[in-house]
């Protein structure tokens, strides 16, 4: 794939949401509820799921939100609004769940790609490639 085919890639929910998969399963497998680890739990996701994606190497920047609950029968309303390019800019949502915990995981992509008044589609990476 050349550069500039790269840069016109459209946000893959596919991709991402195998990456975010594997960073609650390396963080969760085997984990109960407990309070205290909830902070770590959340950042280590977050932690995870960011190396992830960056090496996916596209050009792209991520906003990465996680809700962890404890299992308890409660219910949970989530929503989000975006404005945004919505042939290249996407989202991913990702639902978990174990015994004692659910978990909602969402990212949120958003092209660095650049258009003109042409429509050129324009990245600084590949402004600098020939160099």
């Amino acid at each position: 794939m050349t550069d500039i085919q790269e840069v016109l890639e459209e946000f893959s929910v596919e991709d991402t949401e195998t990456v975010i998969k594997s960073a609650i399963g390396s963080v969760l497998t085997d984990a109960d509820y407990k309070p205290a680890k909830i902070n770590d739990w959340s950042n280590s996701i977050i932690s995870a799921a960011l190396n992830g994606l960056q090496s996916l190497n596209r050009p792209y920047k991520y906003a990465i939100t996680v809700i962890l609950m404890q299992k308890n029968g409660a219910g949970l309303v989530s929503a989000a609004s975006t404005y945004w390019d919505a042939s290249r800019d996407g989202l991913c949502k990702v639902m978990w769940e174990n015994g004692t915990m659910h978990c909602v995981v969402t990212v949120y992509g958003t092209s660095v790609n650049i258009e003109t008044k042409d429509d050129e589609k324009l990245d600084v990476a590949v402004a600098g490639a020939g160099s």
